[in-house]
């Protein structure tokens, strides 16, 4: 495979890596508990997992 002869620039990296950008996520309301969460995420209310408005999971207390 191929070798670069000479050593590439600093400034020539940062020209390729400036369109990588972090975006925030899309933040949603859920219809069932109000709660704000990130979209196509499970999100914790009160001991219990929800995704899409629908319980999916409780936790269990722990009782000795």
């Amino acid at each position: 495979m191929p070798n670069p002869k000479r050593r590439h620039s600093q400034q020539r990296s940062a020209k390729r890596r400036t369109h990588y950008k972090a975006t925030a996520g899309t933040i949603s309301i859920d219809p069932t508990t109000g709660e704000a969460h990130l979209r196509h995420r499970a999100h914790w209310v009160e001991n219990k997992l929800y995704y899409r408005g629908q319980v999916v999971m409780e936790k269990q207390s722990k009782e000795s």
